[in-house]
């Protein structure tokens, strides 16, 4: 960072920068905890000269403090992947079922945004398609920050949800099912290679909430990858060559993703599951009657605190998935 001549290529300076952030947040918790301990021995050392019983106390909770440090310092080592770093994609689509299975894919929506502010990501909606009652018939996030690739993965899946519906004269009980899953954003150093002549571009006019404007002009983007089948669309900016941008950063990312997963036969595996949002398919499910509870399926972790989980506290659930699935 010393060098003049990198601060004239912007390009290379902005990736030192980016490398130079990555290994502060890593050495600068374990200098922390480090000096913490230095100082509780400090203490006990000079509270058993003084024969002074009452620090003792203290330094407990210094003590529990370090150790919930030590605890997060450990799931950043368990980012093993070089993706896990990636900034992420997250898109959700409820399952059959009409307006419960929607107003289902919203409370989604409404938990990973919460989760989002919670770990301090920051969560901007790329896509987002109301429902006609209630609910969101889709929904795509860019999720800023670090590791929220790494964080969010552990999210993939069909999340199973059966409670007495609002939605029911009757009040009964009903099962709704939503899909979620999540890709690495790709960088600038990534080479996904796209073909104008391979790409189905087509603009509409956008629906639901916007305004005139959004809802009277064909704003609204929808490309589909010829060779993979992959579409996507995008319709919440004003903008049409927003939109597009949008959805080609969608596409890219799905895209990479593929590539990841190493051709097209992995490819439609995943998308026949993300066709298949039924039972006997989900990786958790969220009780809210007749007893209170959410479990993941892949984990066995499960908690009675619905609310809390509803509400974005999903530490618990992605750092047994990380334990579980890591590679070391």
């Amino acid at each position: 960072m010393s060098s003049q001549e990198l601060w004239q290529d912007k390009k290379r300076s902005e990736e030192i920068l980016r490398e130079v952030s990555s290994i502060k947040s890593k050495l600068e918790p374990v200098d922390q905890i480090s000096k913490a301990l230095s100082e509780c021995r400090e203490i006990l050392e000079l509270a058993s000269e003084e024969g002074d019983d009452s620090l003792i106390g203290d330094v407990k909770k210094d003590l529990k403090a370090i150790e919930e440090k030590l605890g997060d310092l450990e799931i950043t080592l368990l980012f093993s992947s070089s993706e896990d770093r990636r900034d992420a994609i997250l898109t959700i689509h409820p399952g059959a079922g009409g307006t419960e299975s929607m107003d289902w894919a919203e409370m989604l929506l409404r938990m990973y945004t919460r989760f989002c502010e919670q770990q301090e990501f920051v969560a901007r909606i790329l896509e987002l398609l109301p429902g006609e009652e209630a609910g969101v018939k889709s929904a795509t996030l860019e999720i800023k920050g670090d590791n929220a690739y790494g964080h969010l993965k552990a999210e993939s899946g069909v999340h199973r949800l059966v409670r007495l519906s609002p939605f029911d004269a009757s009040h009964r009980r009903h099962t709704s099912f939503a899909s979620v899953f999540v890709y690495p954003e790709i960088e600038n150093d990534i080479e996904v290679e796209v073909r104008d002549e391979d790409l189905q571009i087509n603009t509409f006019r956008s629906s639901g909430a916007g305004g005139q404007h959004v809802n009277k002009t064909d704003s609204a983007v929808r490309i589909k990858h010829l060779p993979t089948g992959i579409v996507v669309q995008c319709q919440n900016e004003r903008s049409q060559f927003r939109n597009k941008d949008n959805a080609m950063k969608i596409l890219m990312a799905k895209l990479y993703h593929l590539k990841l997963e190493e051709g097209k036969k992995k490819l439609s595996k995943m998308m026949e599951g993300q066709k298949n949002i039924a039972w006997g398919s989900q990786i958790r499910s969220y009780v809210l009657h007749p007893y209170n509870m959410v479990k993941d399926h892949r984990t066995g972790m499960q908690t009675s605190d619905v609310q809390r989980v509803l509400d974005g506290d999903l530490k618990e659930f992605i750092e047994a998935y990380l334990h579980k699935f890591s590679e070391r």
